[in-house]
Order: structure tokens, then C-alpha cells, then sequence
């Protein structure tokens, strides 16, 4: 019986020891050394044009995520989809960092208009993102609402959502730290302003729909992004004046998080497929989306294309 009992042991000892030593699938080192700019989207729509763009392309696929590496604009590039809103940018913007040799990010793709200065067609492009539904949702008491005590609170309250930071940190920090706003690289910052001057942006939809006014590249200020649709003046018009936000989705935020932490450049590229609840009518984002996507793509390219020699 004993030589039973440890023949067992052995045998289990021999079959767990792989399992328990092996490196999960998801733990590779980078594949791909290439020096590469990450050009991402969050549904397919917005990235079709670029890939209809991209040569010598090649496929991987990695956690069910296509990568498409290849050359775009004469830029060495790696294009993908994030999935829609936070979890999945951040996931998947993550996992690119972790098998691709990525010199920066460059998020492509529509939002809504906050701004009333602005119109759909317009295209935003940042220079700092903040997530805006990080929040607390406060107690009801007599005469208001009564918060936590452990939080900072530096923005003004919609009812009982208090917005607050979010605790971040980074190689070289001893702790994390309160963070609200994420800056975009300057120097992609000030080459998107440079391959903005003068640019054609489209105005008019294939069926012939066109905008009261040609749409502009806009520069500069606040974005927000967070995991709700919105689609409330009331919420808009509060997040305006809270925040002084351009414009708002639900991805970009949680990528310039992301990047941060990596200490990689971001940039994100937004272009107002609707006005997040102002106007008289329905949401305009299943007519406008389309026209959105290629106005965001057109300038995406415009930058690959005037990039410095010697850019990667």
C-alpha cells in the first residue's frame, strides 16, 4: 500500500510541478520589435478607413484582439480595436504595450460635443482627458448629501454623483496619488496642430446629407470620457461648465491612463459624430457616424503622413 500511496504522490507531484512552473499565455514577451505606432479605435466603423490604407499588413491575434501591424502613411503601425468604452480600451490598449514595441498611441474615432461652440463633423483633439464618472454617489440626508471623508472632492456635484480623482501611480513613485486629468504628449500635440492647418475636412454624407457648416479641426482644452452613453443637455450642459469639456466618449480617458502609467505619448482624435443630448431632435449619431469617422481618420493619416523624418 505504501509503495501505492507514493507512486501517486510521484505521479501527481510530476503532472502539477508543468502546470504550476509554466508561464501563462498571456504572459509572452513582445513578439513584434519593430518600433511602432499604435493606432487604435473603439468599434470597427472608425477604423475601416485606415485599415483600407495600410500596407503590407499582417494579422496576429492575441486574447480574441486582431492586431494589424503594417505601414500606414509611411509610418510603421499596429491598428486595432479597444471594444467600447473603459475596461476594454484599457485592456486591450494594455495588451498591445505588452506584445508590440509601441513608441506612442493614437486614438482615432468619434465622440460627442460638449462644447456649444462646436459642431458635429468637428474634429477634437485634447490636451488633457479626465475621468469624469469616477464618482462618489452620496448619502441622502435632510437638507442635501453626505459624502465620504477619505476622498478629495474638487469639482461640484450633479445631484449625488460627486466626482473625485482616481489613486495612480507609475515607475518612480514611492505611492500612488490623487490624479484627475491626464495630459497628451506635447509633441504630438503641437505636430497635430501643424498637419491641421489648412485641411479639408468632409461636410456632406455619400447620401448627399450635408452639415450647415464646414467642420474644423479644434485644438486644445479638456475631454472627458466614462462607461455611460450620454445622451441629457441637462448632464451636458453640467458637464460643460464643471469641467470646461469640448467633448466626451467613453474610451479615451482610461487610454490616457493607461499610457501614463506606461510613461508612452498619447494623443487622442475625436471627431463629433453628435451633441450628447443638445439639439431639438433625436441623437444624430447613426447619420452622422460615418462622416465623423472619416473627418477623425483624415487627420489621423494627415499626421502619420507629416510626422518628422525619422519618426517611427
Amino acid at each position: 500500500m505504501n509503495d501505492l500511496v507514493q507512486g501517486l504522490v510521484c505521479i501527481s507531484v510530476f503532472l502539477l510541478c508543468p502546470a504550476l512552473s509554466a508561464t501563462p499565455v498571456f504572459a509572452h514577451s513582445v513578439k513584434d520589435e519593430v518600433p511602432r505606432t499604435a493606432v487604435v479605435s473603439a468599434f470597427s466603423p472608425e477604423l475601416t478607413l485606415l485599415k483600407s490604407a495600410l500596407e503590407e499588413s499582417t494579422s496576429t491575434s492575441i486574447n480574441g484582439v486582431e492586431f494589424q501591424t503594417g505601414n500606414l502613411a509611411g509610418r510603421d503601425v499596429v491598428l486595432f480595436l479597444s471594444g467600447v468604452s473603459t475596461v476594454n480600451a484599457a485592456m486591450t490598449v494594455q495588451l498591445a504595450l505588452d506584445h508590440f514595441n509601441i513608441k506612442r498611441v493614437i486614438f482615432s474615432g468619434i465622440a460627442g460635443g460638449i462644447d456649444p461652440e462646436l459642431a458635429i463633423g468637428d474634429v477634437v483633439i485634447a490636451d488633457q482627458w479626465g475621468q469624469y464618472l469616477e464618482m462618489v454617489y452620496a448619502r441622502k440626508v435632510e437638507g442635501g448629501w453626505e459624502t465620504v471623508p477619505f476622498f478629495e472632492y474638487s469639482y461640484e456635484n450633479f445631484g449625488m454623483m460627486f466626482p473625485r480623482s482616481v489613486e495612480v501611480i507609475q515607475d518612480g513613485m514611492s505611492e500612488p496619488e490623487p490624479r484627475f486629468w491626464f495630459p497628451v504628449d506635447e509633441s504630438l500635440l503641437a505636430q497635430a496642430r501643424q498637419a491641421a492647418n489648412g485641411l479639408e475636412l468632409n461636410h456632406c454624407t455619400d447620401d448627399g446629407r450635408c452639415l450647415s457648416r464646414k467642420p474644423e479641426v479644434v485644438i486644445g482644452g479638456s475631454g472627458v470620457s466614462g462607461s455611460a452613453f450620454i445622451d441629457n443637455a441637462e448632464f451636458r450642459e453640467y458637464v460643460f461648465r464643471v469641467f470646461q469639456s469640448r467633448v466626451l466618449d467613453m474610451e479615451s480617458s482610461a487610454v490616457a491612463h493607461v499610457a501614463w502609467a506606461n510613461k508612452v505619448p498619447y494623443l487622442a482624435i475625436r471627431s463629433l459624430s453628435d451633441l450628447a443630448g443638445a439639439g431639438d431632435h433625436a441623437n444624430q449619431i447613426e447619420i452622422f457616424t460615418a462622416l465623423a469617422a472619416e473627418n477623425s481618420a483624415k487627420v489621423v493619416m494627415t499626421l502619420l503622413e507629416r510626422m518628422g523624418s525619422g519618426t517611427h
